[in-house]
């Protein structure tokens, strides 16, 4: 990056040819499956809106999920169909979303792990999603289904082999997560070649900078990094699940990503209070209230370091007096 700083008086890269080969080889496809955004993953949410979403148009998403997927839709005049992530369970209420799915849905999207909750979507439920919204396969409609994996990595799954058996798929993924590249806004799609053609229309050519490509193109070589990363990140979400759960008044729901849901409806506290305590006594951790599908009782923390977990726990056990 710094090397770079010489060069920022020129224009970046426009084709990324070289970024696009090594997420290529990352993902395990073809370089003309993937397409690169500036703005983190939420510009390909854009251009998938600007791409496919007509006024009138529907897209489903299941609650509590991603919030940006609604926020960066409706301004293209795109209806949200809600279905429902069932809590009881942490799985996904299937019927829902299969019967959310009509003549106009145009667009579905399926986080998994699913944020806020963290649990997985089986390979059988996305499927069954597939086959629903493709008319040669029986479907009632021909809609994109978007397969939002930015917390994989932590999962140690993927659904990149159904690209072979499905071509409406669009697989989200970032470098904000294991990559450790949020504040670089880099993201990347994986989909067939026609889908990421027509995107590439609407995409604007120049949308990363180039200390971000740099960074990027680094960092997804450097697989001692990466791995280490993603063995660090599991280490540390096992330890405080384990941890977390054995508190009699909070339940912590099992994650296959980098953060953990945390439910205190038995706490007395609400989750702007609790938020406060933690705050007061330095350290912050994220209320759910926001979350379409949870209430008022719902946080979420991040995994950190070991030794900060410890300190998390220290100071949750104080405020919750366990």
């Amino acid at each position: 990056i710094e090397k770079e700083l010489a060069n920022i008086n020129r224009y970046p890269e426009s084709d990324l040819e070289e970024l696009k080969k090594e997420f290529a080889r990352y993902s395990n496809v073809k370089p003309e499956q993937i397409i690169v955004g500036g703005d983190g993953a939420d510009e390909l949410i854009d251009t998938l809106a600007k791409t496919f979403i007509e006024p009138g148009d529907e897209f489903i998403v299941p609650l509590p999920s991603y919030m940006y997927y609604e926020f960066l839709f409706k301004p293209y005049g795109a209806i949200p169909n809600y279905a429902k992530w069932n809590l009881e369970t942490n799985t996904l209420d299937l019927d829902s979303v299969l019967n959310a799915i009509n003549e106009k849905t145009k667009m579905l999207f399926l986080c998994t792990p699913n944020n806020p909750t963290g649990a997985l979507i089986s390979q059988d439920e996305l499927r069954a999603i597939l086959d629903k919204t493709t008319k040669s396969k029986g479907g009632v409609c021909d809609a994109v289904v978007v397969i939002d994996e930015a917390y994989f990595e932590y999962s140690l799954t993927t659904n990149v082999n159904l690209l072979d058996e499905y071509d409406n798929i669009f697989i989200l993924r970032t470098m904000s997560k294991v990559m450790g590249l949020a504040g670089m806004r880099i993201g990347y799609g994986i989909s067939s070649k026609e889908i990421i053609e027509f995107m590439h229309r609407i995409k604007p050519v120049f949308s990363l900078t180039k200390l971000s490509y740099v960074a990027a193109l680094t960092t997804i070589k450097d697989t001692e990094y990466i791995e280490k990363s993603i063995k660090d990140g599991i280490e540390s979400r096992d330890f405080l699940y384990d941890e977390i759960s054995k508190m009699k008044s909070v339940k912590v729901y099992k994650s296959y990503s980098n953060f953990m849901l945390i439910d205190i409806h038995d706490t007395g506290y609400t989750a702007a209070e609790i938020t406060r305590e933690f705050m007061k006594r330095g350290m912050i951790v994220r209320d759910c209230t926001s979350f379409k599908g949870l209430d008022e009782y719902y946080f979420r923390i991040s995994i950190c370091t070991l030794e900060e977990d410890k300190k998390f726990l220290e100071v949750m056990r104080e405020i919750l007096n366990e």
